[in-house]
């Protein structure tokens, strides 16, 4: 029954009140520990999404500084640095862990079997060793996955029909921080069958290796990219925006805020909200649910961002079908 009235609560936005009946009316009588692992900069995008996780758990109840405290820690693509701050983050000794990335729940599970983790952004838990399945977790570690492998039968097919032209597509990630790349990258191969493009897989090492790759991608005319959501990617958004644009290459992105920035489209998961059903899961956990009994929830609200002024600068004209499917067009 705890299950069942759970996952109907989060499916819908649950007035605060609703949170705290019989025993759950009374503020906790200590303050309460939570360590954050964010595997990327802080930056904008970053502080926008804590802040949705922060304003969700303050609906349930928590106040920072009042009866819970977060313990912050920014990791930037680095992965020897993940370890390090995986295992600070495990010697804070928090109650639960919110960990974004794959990567990063990876360095924190073998440090630690025992704090629950609620994951962000992790593509295939089951596959990394993350949880037994997606309905009953089975272990301290559950959450939210992010941009599910289909996606990447979807990219290609968004990019044709914006730069038909596009004949030859790059999918740009760093394997060591993807390991999931693998799963994306049969899903666009499969996609493309159907539009007589050639894909190929352009792995990088780190940031240093982003300029050589896409000025080589530039060297075939009619090439196209689109750029894997990892944390390297992720950090070197800028670079690889501008040196899109500098080589006229048309690229798709996966998160919203990379096209705000003028990449010319992406599609994907809204970030956001999972950040706001994190602040859920910890909120349960802390009121005494075992992660294993919550279920591991897939997205399923996907946005599409047009940039028509990076979509002007590189001659292409957005067709109506494009305008008409954007959730929203940057002019």
């Amino acid at each position: 029954m705890r299950r069942r009235e759970f996952i109907a609560g989060l499916g819908g936005v649950v007035a605060p009140a609703l949170w705290f009946t019989g025993a759950h009316a009374q503020q906790p009588e200590r303050m309460r520990r939570i360590a954050i692992l964010m595997l990327r900069q802080d930056a904008p995008e970053g502080r926008r999404l804590v802040m949705e996780f922060r304003r969700r758990l303050e609906a349930l109840g928590w106040a920072h500084g009042r009866n819970i405290w977060a313990d912050y820690r920014w990791v930037v693509g680095e992965i020897d640095r993940v370890g390090d701050a995986a295992k600070e983050t495990v010697e804070q000794r928090p109650e639960v862990i919110l960990a974004e990335g794959t990567v990063t729940v990876a360095a924190l599970s073998r440090e630690s079997g025992a704090i629950p983790i609620v994951f962000i952004n992790v593509s295939d838990p089951i596959g990394s060793g993350f949880v037994d399945s997606l309905t009953r977790p089975g272990r301290m570690i559950t959450g939210f996955t992010s941009n599910e492998p289909t996606l990447g039968g979807k990219w290609p097919e968004l990019l044709n029909e914006i730069a038909p032209n596009v004949r030859r597509i790059g999918l740009l990630f760093d394997p060591d921080t993807a390991p999931y790349a693998e799963l994306f990258l049969r899903q666009a191969e499969a996609s493309v069958r159907t539009l007589a493009i050639e894909l190929f897989a352009a792995r990088i090492h780190g940031r240093t290796e982003i300029e050589r790759t896409m000025a080589a991608l530039a060297s075939d005319s009619g090439s196209g990219l689109i750029v894997l959501p990892d944390p390297t990617t992720n950090s070197a958004s800028d670079l690889i925006i501008e040196s899109a644009a500098r080589h006229r290459i048309p690229a798709i992105y996966a998160w919203e805020f990379e096209a705000v920035a003028g990449g010319l489209m992406s599609y994907g998961m809204d970030l956001a909200e999972s950040f706001r059903g994190a602040a859920v899961y910890v909120d349960r956990i802390l009121r005494g649910y075992m992660p294993a009994d919550l279920p591991v929830q897939a997205p399923t609200k996907f946005k599409l961002v047009l940039n028509l002024r990076t979509a002007k600068a590189l001659g292409i004209e957005a067709p109506t079908s494009t305008l008409l499917r954007a959730d929203e067009v940057i002019e």
